[in-house]
């Protein structure tokens, strides 16, 4: 285990409007915001549809199995990190019956708005927290 502490320099608030992508949303601001660092506190709102990803094995590095659908549906979250520079989030979401969720792809799109928090984190290099390399992160 690693175990750094941070003073957050800034909190960002996005608000996202019906038709929007999450994932698109959070590197656009990401980007234009100059975040190299940060943590996503929380995300609320709702979505028409939904993709992402969730590991299919325990062998490393695991499989992953892509999920994506449409229908009415409330964000129960977004969390994650941005490590230098790249988003990397999670997505919970429900309907009348189920809760949902992993790794956000891009295809999440707003239903009614979306709204996320982040908190940078300037003084952190996330990137160089494994100590066999960098976090392993998606291509974008």
């Amino acid at each position: 285990m690693f175990a750094q502490s941070f003073l957050a320099s800034r909190y960002v608030a996005l608000r996202l409007n019906p038709g929007e992508d999450v994932l698109l949303a959070l590197r656009e601001a990401a980007s234009a915001e100059g975040i190299r660092n940060a943590v996503i506190l929380a995300g609320v709102g709702s979505l028409s549809t939904y993709h992402y990803h969730v590991v299919a094995s325990t062998n490393l590095p695991p499989g992953n199995v892509f999920e994506r659908g449409e229908g009415p549906f409330d964000i129960v979250t977004v969390t994650g990190m941005i490590i230098d520079g790249r988003v990397h989030a999670h997505i919970t979401f429900s309907d009348t019956r189920a809760a949902y969720g992993g790794h956000l792809e891009e295809g999440c799109t707003v239903l009614t708005f979306a709204v996320i928090v982040l908190a940078e984190a300037e003084d952190v290099n996330f990137a160089g927290w494994d100590k066999s390399g960098p976090l392993q992160l998606p291509a974008e």
